[in-house]
């Protein structure tokens, strides 16, 4: 059963119409409904504020991005292990194929179902997952194949194992390394992107983010406690950090806003999937064209260039 959030229960109602004619084979009427549904979502959609984004953002419903990998990718093969400690299953690393081009995709994955996001950890990445998306990315580097990143995370785990085992020395370390990998590095925001979590697998050439996806030093939730202690001041707190995709280009921190269906990635997952492929084959064409030095000194320039201030 699909999972609507409150502002959606008119669209609910719509969609319940339309599968009843449907089921009557009334026509006129179908072709009634689909009409009021555009309408009804244009309008719905076209006037989202910040706290709805999140909340579409985090959508029970929404594509993760093994579910993405199914849908993009032909001969997948899965990449296992940091070669240190153990698998961490909150990153997935593959290689294989899109539209003919030989991928390695990386993406942190949240799980679906109680059973499944205790296995996945939530999407809360362990220092081990971090230095698996980092020999993943190695190994791309060796063999000359691009690297496209799905971040979707509330944050890296932060408990007391992942400390030990030098939790900020293995976001640290990617966010070096990748500064230097010789090959075309293309991430995107898919969900959720949390703190260095996110930061992690974010260091590339071009940085996009899906239309309804968020992207922050901290959480909502915790940004409230921290300043108010107050949890009804989470919506208060969505507004002032400036998370969505909106914000965040207004101030040259992404590249690029990619415009999943009106209705959410949630909606059309298929669609949702296209958008991303058309937007990593067509940087990866142009990323191609440059020399290998020209690809390096392009991403210093872009990542030197965030954050800084002038007069």
């Amino acid at each position: 059963m699909a999972t609507y959030l409150d502002f959606e229960n008119r669209i609910e109602k719509i969609q319940e119409e339309i599968v009843s004619a449907h089921a009557i084979a009334n026509l006129d009427a179908v072709e009634k409904y689909q009409k009021e549904l555009a309408k009804e979502v244009e309008k719905t959609f076209g006037s989202l504020g910040d706290y709805q984004k999140l909340r579409l953002a985090r959508h029970p419903d929404r594509p993760y991005s093994l579910d993405y990998i199914k849908l993009l990718m032909e001969d997948a093969y899965e990449i296992h292990g940091d070669r240190a400690f153990r698998d961490d299953p909150a990153i997935l690393c593959y290689i294989g194929w899109i539209d003919g081009q030989k991928t390695m995709v990386i993406g942190e994955q949240k799980g679906r179902g109680v059973k499944n996001k205790i296995k996945r950890n939530f999407g809360m990445p362990n220092p081990e997952g971090y230095r698996k998306a980092l020999r993943a990315v190695k190994m791309a580097e060796k063999f000359d194949i691009p690297v496209l990143m799905l971040i979707d995370t509330p944050g890296a785990y932060p408990g007391l194992g992942a400390e030990e085992r030098g939790q900020s020395e293995a976001i640290a370390k990617n966010l070096f390394e990748f500064v230097s990998v010789k090959v075309p590095l293309i991430s995107i925001v898919i969900g959720e992107g949390g703190s260095g979590g996110a930061l992690a697998i974010g260091v590339a050439d071009k940085f996009a983010m899906m239309r309804y996806s968020v992207f922050s030093v901290i959480s909502p939730e915790g940004c409230s406690a921290i300043l108010w202690n107050d949890p009804t001041k989470v919506e208060a707190a969505t507004k002032a950090l400036k998370i969505t995709p909106d914000d965040l280009l207004s101030h040259g921190l992404v590249d690029d806003i990619l415009n999943e269906p009106l209705i959410g990635a949630h909606r059309d997952k298929v669609t949702a999937a296209e958008v991303i492929k058309e937007y990593f084959l067509e940087n990866v064409k142009a990323l191609r064209e440059l020399s290998v030095d020209e690809l390096l000194e392009q991403r210093y320039k872009r990542l030197t260039a965030v954050g800084a201030y002038s007069e």
